[in-house]
């Protein structure tokens, strides 16, 4: 889902967005995980984001899924 995402982060919706969210992930794939969308070209990855994060949401990688499906 995260590369998904890297792929489709452009300088547009860092522009528009100004945002970083971080999610703390429980189940298969869980782990700290973010999308930058505030640095100049944005990101997405594991770990933690590279800047301090403006919302951290703490849920199940199953629902994380969900939302962005």
């Amino acid at each position: 889902t995260f590369r998904v995402i890297q792929g489709a982060v452009t300088e547009e919706y860092v522009r528009s967005t100004q945002g970083v969210f971080q999610f703390e992930l429980s189940g298969d794939g869980g782990g700290t995980w973010y999308i930058d969308l505030k640095t100049k070209g944005g990101s997405a990855g594991f770990g933690k984001p590279p800047v301090t994060a403006d919302v951290v949401m703490s849920m199940s990688s199953a629902d994380f899924v969900k939302m962005f499906t």
